[in-house]
């Protein structure tokens, strides 16, 4: 079951307190500072220790390859 749309209205992002938007199904990304949360078991795991930089995961994968 997806993240209901009034649920995500009032989320924002730790780091910052923008907003976030649901990318894919697995991840929340803050429009302002670009931090990437997990969404597990369809629960937002919004810890800065499990934020990701959008930066860094493209880098990773162009590392990898």
């Amino acid at each position: 079951m997806p993240i209901d749309a009034e649920f995500l209205e009032i989320l924002a992002c730790p780091a910052c307190k923008s907003e976030l938007v649901l990318k894919g199904e697995d991840r929340l990304l803050c429009v302002a500072c670009r931090r990437s949360y997990p969404v597990r078991d369809d629960i937002p795991v919004l810890l800065l220790d499990e934020a990701t930089l959008e930066e860094e995961e493209a880098r990773d994968v162009r590392a990898e390859s």
